[in-house]
């Protein structure tokens, strides 16, 4: 277990989170990786997007099919503009690496989109690109404090 995944398992032990965290041989930084490692479908994965808007650090989390709508990101936080965080930005805000950010352990603005409630257990980031964690979604309202809308295209 590497130093990203042993900071986020105590995080969610500190918070009372319940999730299962899963470590893997393959890299799991694409949806399709992912779901392949875990044995699910793409359906079951989210990817947590991260942006960068007005000087805030944003984490749209998304259904794995779905793509962020930027624009309603923007209105839904009243920002004059929101754009893709670069990897080393990714790194600095959440202090986990691009393809491995977990939905929640770190400060942020957290938007979780409306169908990600949908399902029952999700799979999400896990704070390496070779680990996920199983995870309601309900889990990782309580973790991250998010705001729960319709931000994909």
């Amino acid at each position: 277990m590497n130093e990203f995944e042993q900071k986020l398992k105590a995080f969610m032990r500190e918070k009372g989170i319940v999730g299962q965290h899963l470590i893997f041989s393959e890299c799991c930084h694409s949806v399709e990786e992912a779901a392949q490692a875990a044995g699910t479908s793409p359906e079951n994965i989210v990817k947590n997007i991260c942006l960068v808007g007005d000087g805030r650090f944003i984490v749209a989390v998304l259904k794995g099919e779905d793509r962020v709508d930027r624009s309603a990101v923007k209105n839904i936080l009243h920002l004059k503009k929101v754009r893709i965080a670069s990897p080393d930005e990714i790194l600095e805000y959440s202090g986990y690496p691009c393809g491995g950010v977990p939905s929640f352990g770190f400060e942020a603005t957290f938007l979780v989109d409306s169908r990600v409630m949908e399902k029952d257990i999700v799979y999400s980031g896990g704070g390496s690109e070779n680990s996920l964690m199983i995870i309601s979604p309900e889990e990782i309202i309580k973790a991250n404090g998010g705001l729960v809308a319709d931000i994909r295209k």
